[in-house]
């Protein structure tokens, strides 16, 4: 039996042919799924009375937390669109550093929206259009509401920083780190350029032992180890002159590997002889410039100090902090206003930092190393965390760093808007209302961006255990009225004014939020196809 002949379109024909998007929307289905299943994982988490995760890594760590950057960076996601959700959070870290969550949450949101709008038959390409269109003018309304804020205003940055706080394991100590996280971010504000603020300025020193409530800001420089002091040398220098070292003062190593064999103990007692006389003239140099405090970079080559030169170092009355981070270099020497010293031919006065203490201090079970006092000291900070138990102690050293981030957003862009879900009602029912203005399939998909909002306050409500279609309804008729300001009261279970509830936020944190997870969605909306390469 003959085969049916099937006759192929040719290429000039005029005909259309057809073309099977069965499978771009199955992709784009499988993306937004992903993704959302990722934003539903942390969506618990949001909020002053959201819940923590814990965290068990594979090498037995256990991490507690409720921020959402930590938790998406130490899940294993492996789908590439859910994977966009992790570096969106990472994002919004590094550019406001809170409103982690929120970001994943209103991406999840938008995706929930343009699942239904790509199943009534509207195009990608016009949705992601009409998200960047509701994205601007929601950033015109947020900067309409905001309030302005001045940096000498020190009761308005603690508020926002408490607010960033109250949402945390660490919560109940929110009134003794907001003021601190403050007063770190103010003292590294450069008046030559007073919009910037670089958070490597401020050193978060972490010690086990003691609670939250024994964290204290040092002006200074703080060394979570102790004073190599094996031979007996000092552990208290007042009027200290402080040199930073990134040499060795120990025996030299041949340069390539080799061995060198002594067959005779006249020729080992010249070595031994040579090693004392090259480790004794490396100190006498040191100690002719009034050098009383030594600050060792590690050394990966060969030992920064044996106990030899220690002896030496400790008959010469010299204080050594050893194993000093190469990292932390560049810290220690802008603070103490010194530079630092990689020859021993080099090692001159001047190059020295001034203080007036140097001193080893039991703390716990360990020991660390304090300098204050420090003549000329430059615009850097220290902050000593403690904490009862190591899961403790991250969480608040991640707290505080939030709380910095808060406070550094109002300085960079001077302006607060209230929290509480406020601000995400209020783009709702204006971006709702404008929606009404527009043509066509536009306005279809900016009602769709405003409703995706209401998922802020609504989870609110719901991590609250109060009730979200009783609150969010309240809500949306409260701000009809002209309450712009009303919010959720997680605290009293009912709508207040939010503002004079003091829970306030920067405005960089919202608008950067709406225009990340905005541009993430615009991405994975117009993805059609993965292809995998092997």
């Amino acid at each position: 039996m003959a085969a049916p002949a099937i006759s192929m379109p040719s290429s000039s024909s005029k005909t259309e042919s057809y073309v099977d998007n069965k499978r771009k929307e199955d992709i784009r289905q499988a993306n937004i799924v992903a993704a959302r299943a990722v934003a539903d994982a942390v969506r618990t988490s949001l909020g002053p009375k959201g819940m923590d995760k814990m965290i068990s890594t594979a090498n037995g760590e256990v991490i507690i937390t409720n921020d959402g950057a930590t938790i998406l960076n130490k899940m294993e996601v492996l789908q590439p669109a859910a994977k966009m959700l992790v570096e969106l959070s990472k994002s919004q870290d590094a550019a406001a550093g809170d409103g982690t969550t929120t970001v994943v949450v209103i991406a999840g949101a938008l995706l929930k929206q343009c699942l239904s709008l790509l199943s009534s038959g509207i195009h990608p390409t016009v949705i992601s259009d009409s998200l960047h269109k509701a994205a601007n003018k929601a950033i015109d309304v947020l900067t309409a509401m905001a309030v302005p804020v001045e940096l000498s205003d020190r009761e308005s940055l603690i508020k926002s920083a408490s607010t960033s706080l109250n949402s945390k394991v660490v919560s109940q100590y929110s009134t003794l780190l907001a003021p601190m996280a403050v007063d770190a971010v103010l003292s590294v504000v450069d008046p030559a350029k007073p919009d910037l603020v670089d958070l490597r300025d401020i050193k978060i020193v972490k010690k086990l032992g003691g609670t939250v409530d024994d964290t204290e800001l040092v002006k200074g420089l703080v060394f979570d180890k102790k004073v190599s002091h094996a031979a007996g040398g000092p552990t208290r220098v007042e009027n200290a002159k402080i040199a930073v070292i990134q040499f060795q003062i120990s025996p030299p190593k041949t340069d390539i590997e080799q061995s060198i064999v002594v067959s005779d103990y006249t020729q080992m007692d010249r070595i031994l002889k040579e090693e004392r006389n090259y480790i004794l003239s490396m100190i006498k140099k040191i100690r002719a410039t009034g050098c009383n405090v030594l600050l060792i970079q590690k050394s990966i080559l060969r030992d920064a100090v044996t106990d030899l030169s220690l002896h030496y170092l400790a008959k010469a009355k010299i204080l050594v902090v050893k194993d000093v981070e190469r990292d932390d270099i560049e810290f220690v020497t802008n603070t103490l206003n010194c530079l630092p010293i990689a020859n021993i031919e080099h090692f001159r006065a001047e190059k020295l930092g001034h203080a007036d203490l140097v001193e080893e201090v039991s703390l716990g079970d360990g020991k660390i190393v304090k300098i204050t006092g420090i003549k000329d000291m430059g615009r850097t900070t220290n902050v000593l965390v403690r904490g009862s138990n190591q899961l403790v102690l991250d969480e608040a050293e991640r707290s505080l760093h939030d709380a910095l981030c808060v406070v550094r957003c109002l300085v960079s862009k001077r302006f607060l808007i209230a929290g509480g879900g406020a601000p995400e009602i209020e783009l709702s029912r204006q971006l709702g209302s404008w929606a009404k203005v527009l043509h066509g399939m536009e306005g279809y998909c900016v009602k769709s961006f405003a409703e995706a909002l209401e998922v802020i306050p609504y989870t609110l409500a719901e991590n609250a255990g109060l009730n979200p279609i009783v609150i969010v309804t309240e809500l949306r008729n409260r701000h009809a009225q002209g309450e712009v300001n009303a919010g959720i009261n997680v605290r009293k279970g009912q709508i207040t004014n939010i503002l004079e509830e003091n829970v306030v936020q920067p405005l960089l944190v919202s608008t950067s939020a709406i225009t990340l997870a905005t541009e993430c969605v615009r991405m994975i909306l117009k993805i059609d196809d993965i292809v995998t390469v092997r």
